[in-house]
């Protein structure tokens, strides 16, 4: 991240409500100071932590960096493992131990919060971790962090260990001991929760699980799972859990780290349903397959998928959702269309549906529909880049309009919006193929909230611009629909 952009996702951070905020390594590059200084400057609410090694000008730089913080920490480490002291450090068990003592010491005559981190720990001898963390407390630390720096350690293993080092170092009670577990083995959220079995009650995680490798513990899981599962662990967190889907999108905006689809809690399909089976249970009470609301995390609704697995029954409360209301007879003809189509399309979308209910009048229906688009990106003049779009409106009339914007993409939407006099605020865009090889399709899906309802669009087509701008009309017309009279929108066999 730039520091403006670190500066952006820190406020995020603290708005979120996370504790502590590590903000940066100012010792590594004089981007990192200044980024870590903004934050000191601007955000409240949180703990503002920067990293060093155990050495004098790494945590001479983080104090620097922490000049007029509120709640400034900084956060000291050094390697601890066999393999680390050997090959890493060339330094024996006792050298170890003195820069630590050093470092923590140096650590707190700039601040009173000075955390410990022993690297590698849980490949560390145990009696040593606990000789080495008793003298971090002794020499001023108040929080003892435990990483699984290589992602090695299982839950038992780390439980075992935090009650070990809870019963083994001196003056335990003085610090608080953190975990900090790595994916290597796509086991950091579980560890990390088996870690507050065994006493922890810090835990280093980021958002969307990002980090070193395979990443890190994931906050939005380990968060939600404390929340859903309090009664087993009672222990609980200050996090504001409806803020955790606008953050990931944020943190997948400035680093264009998409999050995978079936992403655990702020996942696409987090919350969205096909199986005909699961459907059906969803329209009977929610809790038969959720358990946990998506509002609690952001989300707007629970998403019913409609494909080739959905059933008449979430067909029919689709249907009834978009305000058509079909006795038995033509719900069982607009099904079978359905079914068809599905085994066509790998998702039907909701102009589709409006499609197989309105027959031949489904094109009037659809509202603005697209001509033409062109697009040019500037690049090769130097000029900024600019669309111009034809369609036809409800009534088939020609509009045609032009826009420039920050990039082709965005003066294509700024085009449709002038010529539809609908003014979109975009929540996300997003772009993938659906079928292989040179020829093949892209589908674009535009995502806007109005009046508090989320509404998705999608287009398809081997031109990326053409889906694009089908998916932002998809959109659009749907808003008019819903500002139609509801009788327009009703059909009756």
């Amino acid at each position: 991240m730039t520091a403006s952009q670190k500066l952006r996702f820190a406020h995020a951070l603290s708005e979120l409500g996370v504790d502590v905020i590590e903000a940066g390594f100012p010792a590594s590059s004089e981007a990192d100071l200044e980024g870590t200084r903004a934050i000191v400057r601007e955000v409240r609410g949180s703990t503002v932590a920067t990293l060093a090694r155990c050495h004098p000008g790494d945590i001479e730089a983080c104090a620097r960096a922490l000049e007029g913080a509120a709640k400034p920490r900084i956060h000291v480490f050094i390697s601890t493992s066999p393999l680390h002291r050997q090959h890493k450090l060339n330094l024996d068990k006792e050298q170890v131990i003195e820069r630590a003592i050093a470092a923590v010491e140096q650590a707190r005559r700039y601040v009173d919060d000075v955390e410990f981190s022993a690297e590698d720990a849980l490949r560390t001898e145990h009696d040593y971790l606990a000789q080495i963390c008793s003298a971090a407390v002794a020499a001023g630390a108040r929080t003892l962090n435990i990483p699984d720096t290589v992602g090695y350690t299982t839950p038992s293993e780390i439980r075992s260990l935090f009650e070990y080092l809870r019963a083994n170092v001196r003056d335990a009670d003085r610090a608080v001991f953190s975990a900090h577990c790595h994916n290597d083995l796509g086991l950091a959220v579980a560890n990390s929760l088996a870690a507050i079995e065994g006493g922890a009650r810090q835990v280093e995680c980021t958002i969307n699980g990002i980090g070193e490798r395979a990443g890190n513990c994931a906050l939005e899981e380990l968060v939600m799972a404390l929340r859903v599962r309090n009664a087993y662990y009672n222990v609980g967190t200050r996090i504001d859990t409806r803020r955790l889907v606008p953050t990931s999108r944020l943190l997948s905006r400035i680093t264009g780290m998409v999050v995978q689809r079936n992403k655990a809690i702020v996942g696409q399909n987090a919350f969205a349903h096909e199986s005909g089976i699961h459907q059906h249970g969803m329209l009977k009470h929610r809790g038969t397959y959720e358990i946990m609301h998506p509002e609690d995390v952001g989300w707007a609704q629970s998403q019913m998928v409609m494909g080739r697995h959905s059933g008449r029954a979430a067909l029919s409360d689709r249907l009834q959702t978009l305000g058509f209301t079909l006795d038995e007879a033509r719900l069982n003809a607009v099904f079978a269309g359905f079914k068809a189509l599905a085994e066509k399309k790998r998702e039907v979308f909701d102009a589709d549906l409006e499609s197989l209910v309105l027959g031949a009048d489904a094109k009037a229906a659809r509202g603005h529909r697209l001509v033409r688009a062109h697009v040019s990106t500037g690049v090769a003049d130097g000029s900024l880049p600019t669309a111009s779009v034809q369609l036809l409106d409800p009534d088939g009339a020609a509009v045609s309009e032009a826009a420039i914007g920050d990039g082709p993409v965005h003066a294509l939407f700024a085009a449709l919006a002038r010529a539809t006099g609908v003014a979109l605020r975009i929540d996300s865009y997003n772009v993938s193929s659906v079928t292989t090889g040179d020829d093949a399709q892209g589908q674009a899906s535009v995502t806007a909230r109005i009046d508090g309802i989320e509404m998705t669009g999608s287009g398809t087509s081997t031109d990326i611009i053409e889906a694009s701008a089908l998916a932002w009309l998809d959109v659009a017309n749907r808003i008019r629909r819903t500002q139609q009279a509801p009788q327009r929108l009703t059909a009756t066999a």
